[in-house]
C-alpha cells in the first residue's frame, strides 16, 4: 500500500490518459470539477457522487469549551463542518 497523497496533478494525469485531452484542457477540467464540488459545498448544500459518497455540510451549535491546561472556560463559536460519508460500494471496494 502506497502512503503517497493524491493530488490535483495527480488527477489531471488520470485524466489525460484516460480520456485523451491535452495536459492544460485536462488539468482546466478538474479544476472545473473541484471547483463546482467547493462551491456547493460553500453554499451549504450536500454533493452526493454516485458509487463513491456524500459530502455533507454539518451546522455545530455554539458550546463552552474548556482549556485543558489552565481549565479556564472558553466560548466555542458555531460553525459549519464538511462530513464524507462513503457509499456501500466504496466501502466494499476498500474492504475487500
Amino acid at each position: 500500500m502506497s502512503n503517497k497523497t493524491l493530488t490535483r496533478a495527480d488527477l489531471t494525469e488520470a485524466v489525460y490518459e484516460a480520456v485523451g485531452l491535452s495536459r492544460n484542457e485536462s488539468s482546466e477540467l478538474v479544476e472545473s470539477v473541484l471547483g463546482t464540488i467547493a462551491d456547493r459545498l460553500v453554499d451549504g448544500e450536500n454533493v452526493k457522487i454516485s458509487s463513491f459518497g456524500s459530502f455533507l455540510v454539518r451546522h455545530k451549535n455554539g458550546r463552552t469549551g474548556r482549556n485543558p491546561k489552565t481549565g479556564e472556560e472558553v466560548p466555542i463559536d458555531p460553525r459549519r463542518v464538511l462530513v464524507f460519508r462513503p457509499s456501500q460500494v466504496m466501502k466494499d471496494r476498500i474492504n475487500n
